[in-house]
């Protein structure tokens, strides 16, 4: 393997923090986003954690600027072993406040933005036998109350993986999907919500993330290095997803209550 690595959503959060653990191994990035400064920026911790690359502004709804990055990556890498689909945007509101554009927004970068860079990248993986990292959510399998939009958006990047998995295996490319839980991370800062209190009650859950987005960037490059595919970082979401398997009616139960609190909070905010 030649050790070069490509990562959407690079400018700022876990995409920058998975940026760091691997420049420490002294991999070559490619790092991608529409924030400009904040990719100048991880190019340059880049450089001083051990690894080197190059920066390209990239809209991952715009598939054009994914496959030109892909062809930046073969001029300047001469290929690439990994690929991490990593940007995103956080969404909240029930079901009955989402505008259609609300949904839109949210299936385009969030899950059409993953199934475009497997798509302009997957010729250069199939010739490094390399490996696709698709970064989902605790949400995808746990769906809690009042961010629909997201939930589905996470959900479908899990299946999207859990399709590639099997379909990818002949041409011996690794899959691996992160349901990372909330942490501490920037995501807010593109939050989009039908009312400020909303913001406030996802922004209170993002705060009280016990791990910080540089653990969970540890956490990945260990369980992608055991092959494992589904990757929990969290020791909660483990339990919860524990319990969800076993019996999906208890979640479904806490879920509606947690939905009667939000909404409670939301009429005297």
């Amino acid at each position: 393997m030649q050790n070069r690595m490509m990562i959407t959503g690079a400018g700022s959060g876990l995409g920058r923090e998975i940026a760091l653990r691997w420049a420490r191994e002294g991999w070559q990035l490619a790092l991608s986003d529409v924030n400009e400064p904040g990719l100048t920026e991880t190019l340059q911790l880049v450089r001083e954690a051990g690894g080197d690359g190059f920066t390209q502004r990239c809209d991952v709804r715009d598939y054009s600027q994914l496959t030109a990055l892909a062809q930046a990556c073969e001029e300047k890498l001469g290929g690439i072993d990994i690929i991490v689909n990593n940007a995103g945007v956080a969404s909240g509101g029930f079901f009955s406040e989402l505008s259609l554009e609300d949904w839109d927004w949210q299936i385009a970068i969030n899950l059409m933005g993953v199934v475009k860079g497997c798509k302009a990248f997957l010729p250069l993986l199939e010739r490094s036998q390399g490996k696709i990292i698709n970064i989902a959510s605790m949400a995808a399998l746990m769906q809690g109350p009042a961010m629909s939009n997201y939930n589905v958006a996470k959900a479908g990047v899990v299946a999207l993986s859990e399709s590639l998995l099997v379909e990818l295996k002949q041409q011996e490319i690794g899959v691996h999907v992160v349901c990372p839980s909330f942490f501490q991370t920037n995501l807010m800062d593109s939050f989009r919500g039908p009312t400020p209190a909303m913001k406030a009650q996802v922004g209170k859950l993002l705060e009280n993330g016990p791990i910080s987005a540089a653990d969970i960037a540890n956490y990945i490059y260990q369980e992608i290095a055991k092959g494992e595919f589904m990757i929990l970082p969290h020791e909660q979401g483990r339990m919860a997803w524990a319990l969800k398997q076993k019996n999906p009616q208890a979640l479904y139960d806490e879920m509606s209550t947690v939905a009667d609190k939000m909404r409670a909070k939301g009429k005297q905010g």
